[in-house]
């Protein structure tokens, strides 16, 4: 029996064109599988394909995915986050190819209760390949009243 998921949209709260990813395959507990094929459409398109870089976003909305996810399995709606940083992001190629998938694949290392998590991820091609991996941090504000405090802070500096 197939297992059916969310659309990426649904767990994620960007619009088009900046929900990057374009399918969950498999989540759990502590991690998530997407996928994205590269597009000659995509904002971030240049002629030799997709940026390097692009793929530390690709992993920071996996984890979004995992988030939302989360969130709609405990009664709750996908919220708002933040990649803090990444560290070792490590990538074989200069570019993904236009039309070859990407396979992206985060798991949690920890998640503290006051919305601070880790995650190691990877980017995989259709073989298994590791394309790129990396470590990420990540904030979530745990409510909206943490959400404004740290707008309205921002605004005063």
């Amino acid at each position: 029996m197939k297992t059916t998921h969310p659309s990426i949209a649904a767990l994620v709260p960007h619009q088009d064109p900046m929900c990057l990813l374009d399918t969950l395959l498999e989540a759990g507990e502590e991690s998530l599988l997407a996928e994205v094929t590269p597009r000659c459409q995509s904002l971030f398109a240049v002629p030799e394909g997709i940026p390097a870089w692009v793929g530390i976003e690709w992993l920071a909305q996996a984890i979004a995915a995992w988030s939302g996810r989360r969130a709609l399995a405990k009664g709750g709606t996908p919220r708002i986050g933040f990649l803090l940083g990444s560290r070792h992001y490590h990538c074989e190629v200069a570019h993904f190819p236009f039309d070859r998938p990407v396979r992206v694949e985060v798991t949690l290392d920890y998640l503290a209760g006051n919305g601070l998590g880790a995650f190691r991820g990877r980017l995989l091609d259709t073989e298994e390949y590791t394309l790129a991996e990396a470590a990420l941090s990540v904030y979530e504000p745990d409510s909206p009243e943490a959400m404004a405090a740290m707008l309205q802070q921002d605004s005063s500096s």
